[in-house]
């Protein structure tokens, strides 16, 4: 199966798109820095991207007419800063809303499929419109918008054509859903819009694939069996107590069957297992991009990421890395910078995975990055449907021919 990726970053989204069996006919990505990461990574040899046709370029200057023949996916993530809670909030106004170039994109290629991943605050209120708009852009891709329509006229025009019943032309069947990767076992209690369509005369009924993890199954581990602690080697005296908000659910989950329960979410103490500690001068060398970052403090709305608990998102910022929500904090208060490599596993990276560039820099592509394994997981359950759609139509060929 084949597929391009958009908006491509450090190659979290098209390393779980290429372990769910799609090869690339392009990766495409503007940033230097990132493009070094990909490029770095495949002098190495890894394996993940040895493969890749990497375009360093704007998406909007690609020549999409190179691609040939039928494509099965088209995935990437728009830059989010129109619609992240920490940016400017400007929306379809933002010159960087690369929504339209996207569109643009399924326009032109017409694929099986598409996969479009964007921040938790597209889907705030007052955004609602623009999503709604989004969405039925990708829905009926063909209707694009004119030289005299203002993009409200032409939200109009496709509302019109969605109440129509109309099932001419290119059409997609779209959904939509805000994913906390933590419910799928990325260490990370990170929310993201993820945006599917399947093109409408493939028949495909496709749904997000179930959770399989839970905080629930989390507090059971820790605070009712001890499987936690017991896995880490802690002992009883530094377990410490359930956190006081998390006390009352911990007492009704003594009524509930463990086999009842999804798996424990993966916290960083899970996700850090085996790495050194970075300010320990004499910590090994082998782990790529694990130097320790001075300079960690707490402070008002900055109180990093508990050990015992899934992190927080990790962020990327305007300028750099937003200082306190990067931070490891243990249980006796202590607080650091997370490493480079540390990200990366909480970002479910391989450690074979090297990132180029400076402590920023390298912590802003991990900050924009999808999760490798949560990309994995997305991916693969588009492909099985796309090989189910495509093994009913050569069933249905040899039925008829016979």
């Amino acid at each position: 199966m084949r597929s391009i990726e958009l908006f491509a970053g450090a190659g979290g989204l098209a390393m779980g798109i290429h372990l769910a069996g799609f090869m690339s006919d392009a990766v495409i990505e503007w940033d230097k820095w990132a493009c070094d990461t990909i490029r770095e990574n495949q002098r190495r040899g890894n394996p993940l991207v040895a493969g890749w046709p990497l375009h360093e370029q704007d998406v909007r200057l690609f020549d999409f007419s190179s691609i040939k023949g039928e494509l099965e996916l088209v995935a990437g993530g728009p830059p989010c800063q129109p619609f992240s809670l920490g940016g400017k909030h400007k929306a379809h106004s933002d010159k960087r809303d690369m929504f339209p170039t996207t569109i643009d994109t399924v326009r032109q290629l017409r694929p099986k499929a598409f996969l479009v991943e964007n921040v938790k605050g597209l889907t705030r209120a007052a955004f609602a419109n623009y999503l709604q708009y989004t969405i039925l852009q990708l829905s009926y891709p063909d209707l694009a918008r004119s030289s005299d329509e203002n993009w409200l006229e032409h939200l109009s025009r496709l509302e019109k054509e969605k109440t129509s019943g109309k099932l001419d032309g290119l059409i997609y069947d779209v959904i939509f859903r805000v994913v906390n990767a933590a419910d799928y076992g990325i260490p990370q209690r990170r929310e993201r819009v993820f945006i599917v369509g399947f093109r409408h005369d493939l028949g495909v009924r496709w749904s997000f694939p179930e959770t399989t993890h839970s905080l629930d199954g989390l507090l059971y581990s820790q605070w009712i069996s001890g499987e936690y602690w017991d896995h880490h080697k802690i002992s009883r005296t530094k377990r410490g107590t359930a956190h006081g908000k998390h006390k009352d659910r911990v007492e009704k989950l003594r009524q509930i069957d463990a086999a009842d329960l999804k798996k424990p979410w993966r916290t960083v103490r899970d996700a850090l297992r085996g790495l050194p500690d970075p300010r320990n001068e004499a910590h090994p060398t082998s782990h790529n991009n694990h130097i320790f970052q001075p300079g960690a403090r707490i402070y008002a709305g900055h109180t990093g990421s508990p050990l015992d608990f899934p992190a927080k998102t990790l962020k990327a910022g305007d300028h750099g890395v937003p200082g306190g929500e990067n931070m490891l904090v243990t249980p006796d208060g202590d607080a650091r910078y997370f490493t480079v490599r540390e990200s990366a596993r909480l970002q479910t990276f391989p450690d074979s995975y090297v990132f180029h560039g400076s402590w920023t820099e390298t912590m802003r592509q991990l900050g924009n990055a999808v999760p490798v394994a949560l990309a994995h997981i997305m991916a693969a359950g588009i492909a099985g449907k796309l090989i189910e759609s495509e093994t009913q139509r050569l069933t249905t060929k040899i039925r008829q021919a016979a």
